[in-house]
């Protein structure tokens, strides 16, 4: 599976037209399809539930995104959630009741975001472009060209719109006119995973993982580099030994920085000025979660870890999902959540790691890390189903 990501990667980095990508995409699919010699998905045991699920309330929120590989996930932002379909649908919710608030069909072929910040829903499309909604109709505020596909969210902040193209660019824009004001560019490797983790917006600065294994800040003003942190060193004789992505978002919490990378590490450096706090060998490209205390980890195995912020230690491993396909972890209450390729979202508790509850929201992959607001869990499958969960009847 892993390699057919790698050589769609090359493809689309070497295609100019989102049809021609995607049509190219598609067919690498149907190259590879059942001949993958890749290990079975782990069989879902049996156990005692010791928590209710249920659900509070489902709606569509477009296209079916699954052979398109991108991670379209939902963003609250206040009493509302937004969401988007990968062709071009983009709607609203109130977050306690699921009632529409609005809903517009862009017709783009949307791969990024929503991204939300100083009253924008932010887009990224398959055709180089980063669109800008007004969060409170869905009314077009500006639309600008970049220079290559927009997978991951965009956000903005202290009037600055930032979003990150596949072919190694941060751009930071006016949140009003859409108007560039700065661009930082790096370099992409040959081969890279289709993904990439989204810009994050703190403290005046802007915090991206790179496709070649470097964490970088930058002022979010004028796009100035603050500093650059090695989180991972290429090695092997090929490109695919090579690749060191940054595909989880980085998260940034308490003074530090969590990353996870790709044949590489799972490190924590300082926000102030990169340092290195420890780093740990794992390999990981569906994401990270983390709480007060703890950071949680999906490897690319599927196993999803429980470690110590302070310094990587293990507190505890769970090995019964290998192979699932599973989401980025998130930690909801006393339980930290995941969903996998069949649509069952997993509850494991929070201090062992063992199976809480499970709940199937339907038949499609969930790619998307969880979401939460209050009391209430947001699932979004790349069937396009947004589907809000709560513990308890």
């Amino acid at each position: 599976m892993m390699y057919r990501l790698f050589i769609v990667s090359l493809i689309i980095a070497l295609s100019g037209c989102s049809s021609v990508r995607e049509s190219m995409t598609e067919s690498v699919t149907g190259w590879f399809g059942d001949k993958d010699n890749v290990e079975p998905p782990a069989k879902l045991v049996d156990f005692k539930e010791t928590v209710p699920v249920s659900r509070r309330w489902s709606a569509s929120v477009g296209s079916d995104s699954k052979k398109l590989y991108v991670r379209l996930q939902p963003r609250v932002d206040g009493d509302r959630i937004y969401a988007a379909g990968a062709k071009g649908r983009v709607s609203a919710f109130d977050v306690n009741t699921g009632d529409l608030l609005w809903q517009v069909d862009t017709g783009l072929p949307l791969r990024g975001g929503p991204g939300s910040g100083d009253g924008l829903v932010l887009l990224g499309t398959a055709d180089a472009e980063v669109i800008a909604l007004n969060r409170d109709t869905g009314e077009e505020r500006w639309r600008v060209k970049v220079s290559s596909e927009v997978l991951a969210a965009p956000s903005a902040a202290e009037g600055i719109a930032v979003a990150r193209s596949i072919d190694g660019r941060i751009y930071g824009f006016s949140s009003d006119t859409g108007k560039r004001v700065w661009i930082y560019d790096s370099r992409v490797p040959v081969l890279t995973l289709r993904g990439t983790s989204a810009p994050v917006i703190t403290n005046g600065g802007v915090i991206a993982g790179l496709a070649n294994g470097k964490l970088v800040a930058l002022l979010l003003k004028n796009g100035s580099v603050m500093w650059e942190s090695r989180i991972a060193i290429p090695s092997g004789r090929s490109e695919i030994e090579r690749i060191v992505d940054i595909d989880a978002d980085p998260i940034v919490a308490n003074g530090v920085v969590h990353v996870a990378t790709y044949q590489g590490n799972v490190a924590t450096v300082a926000l102030e000025n990169g340092r290195g706090l420890w780093n740990r060998k794992m390999s990981s490209h569906a994401g990270i979660g983390a709480d007060n205390n703890v950071l949680y980890v999906t490897d690319e195995n599927s196993e999803v870890w429980a470690l110590d912020r302070r310094n990587g230690s293990s507190y505890w491993k769970l090995d019964k999902l290998r192979a699932r396909k599973l989401s980025a972890p998130t930690a909801f209450g006393e339980y930290i959540v995941v969903g996998d390729l069949e649509g069952y979202v997993h509850f494991l508790d929070r201090k062992s790691g063992a199976f809480a509850a499970r709940l199937r929201v339907g038949n499609s992959p969930i790619v998307a890390a969880p979401i939460v607001a209050g009391d209430t869990l947001f699932i979004s499958s790349s069937g396009g189903e947004l589907t809000a969960l709560r513990i308890g009847g």
